[in-house]
């Protein structure tokens, strides 16, 4: 129900978190922005000469980063503030590669006869989704995976036919809903509810440590007007049963750090010229370049087996760690004098700005830090006030000693 175009973000407090009603909080990237902004308005701030580069659409493709011109940055050192973890360091990034794939079909009516079929909706929700890299680890559903899963034992049981699917959201965020229309006969309308009720128990037993809130139902419906054809719709479920999602590889460099993964994001059914057509979006992510494109066409090579189109974005480079970093050790420090602690020094399996910036200015020296946050590129995103205010002493140290 929120207009993004004209409704303002409605944020409220609970405890130590600042929340929004309705959507996503936008901490990510929003309070960077508002860390960058207080630094260049602040009357009694101690800092050298000052850039701040604001970049458009980050989450949804890189667009202002990737039309960075060269010569437009002036300074050496640049600290990113597009991280998410308290008292952590970055520095190192997964680059990332997304794939598109169609495929079209020409909509059946009905095949048998109506009265001996029972028209099924299926929902899976529930689940706690979240970012495809920081979160693609922790064990979490994806929703899409779940309900082909299901739809695949369905279409091997008995004669199914696939009326809509459509599952997740964005390329980035790991699904947390999916739903799809069949039909089956009549005559199976029993034994589908106990298929289900085993099915849950199985993803129960292997997610419901994680998966606290996940739901599976199934409800008769309205009898759809047309489906996608037999043939299709079957190699539609394989391709995406087939599809890989998850972490395929850890770091062999840094101990706990995902190297490769892939994310079956969304899965939508769509019309453009051609007529109808199902859209599917993943993600692939890799710390290692030719990692990367290994994943990518893996993925290729499962969804190719029921789409006619299979298209690849651009792309993003990583960014390769350097732990003997100047500015690594300004920042460490400053941490340590203010907090008597030591900041962890990581890189992260999400896609930072901060690989297309070393691409076109290689001599940058960067680091990235942030405040808490939880649950972002989902509704249930939440900024912690306490780090928040630890984050922008931390800066200022920061800023001071340069």
């Amino acid at each position: 129900i929120h207009d993004f175009d004209n409704d303002p973000i409605h944020t409220y407090i609970d405890g130590d978190f600042i929340k929004a009603q309705g959507t996503t909080l936008g901490a990510d990237n929003g309070i960077g922005m508002a860390l960058m902004l207080a630094a260049i308005t602040s009357d009694t701030l101690k800092h050298p000469a000052l850039e701040c580069l604001f970049t458009v659409d980050e989450e949804t493709g890189l667009t202002g980063a990737f039309r960075l011109q060269d010569g437009c940055l002036q300074g050496k050192q640049l600290i990113n503030l597009d991280s998410e973890d308290d008292g952590q360091v970055f520095i190192g990034c997964a680059g990332g590669i997304d794939t598109l794939a169609k495929m079209h079909f020409e909509a059946m009516r009905l095949s048998g006869d109506e009265a001996k079929r029972l028209a099924i909706h299926i929902k899976v929700g529930g689940l706690m989704g979240g970012h495809s890299g920081d979160d693609i680890n922790k064990g979490r559903g994806n929703a899409n995976k779940i309900l082909v899963r299901f739809l695949y034992q369905v279409m091997q049981a008995t004669d199914m036919q696939l009326a809509t699917i459509n599952g997740g959201n964005l390329r980035n965020a790991i699904a947390r809903e999916a739903e799809a229309v069949i039909t089956i006969p009549m005559a199976y309308k029993e034994d589908i509810r106990v298929m289900l009720n085993h099915y849950i128990a199985t993803i129960e037993a292997e997610i419901g440590d994680v998966e606290k809130d996940f739901f599976m139902h199934l409800e008769t419906t309205d009898m759809p007007a047309l489906f996608i054809p037999t043939d299709k719709a079957k190699v539609l479920i394989q391709a995406l049963y087939a599809c890989p999602h998850g972490m395929t590889a850890m770091s062999k460099t840094m101990p706990g750090l995902v190297e490769t993964s892939t994310n079956l994001a969304s899965v939508k059914m769509k019309e453009d010229e051609k007529g109808a057509f199902v859209e599917i979006n993943t993600s692939q992510r890799s710390s290692i370049e030719s990692k990367k494109h290994d994943i990518k066409q893996m993925v290729e090579c499962a969804l190719a087996l029921a789409c006619d189109e299979v298209t690849h974005g651009d792309g993003y480079p990583g960014w390769a760690p350097n732990p003997q970093s100047p500015l690594l050790e300004v920042t460490k420090k400053a941490y340590q004098d203010l907090f008597a602690a030591e900041p962890k020094v990581l890189a992260i399996h999400a896609g930072l700005e901060c690989g297309l910036f070393l691409e076109k200015y290689p001599y940058l020296d960067m680091v990235s830090i942030g405040p808490q946050m939880f649950g972002v590129h989902s509704p249930q995103e939440r900024l912690s006030i306490a780090s928040t205010g630890k984050c922008w002493e931390w800066l200022q140290r920061v800023l001071e000693t340069l």
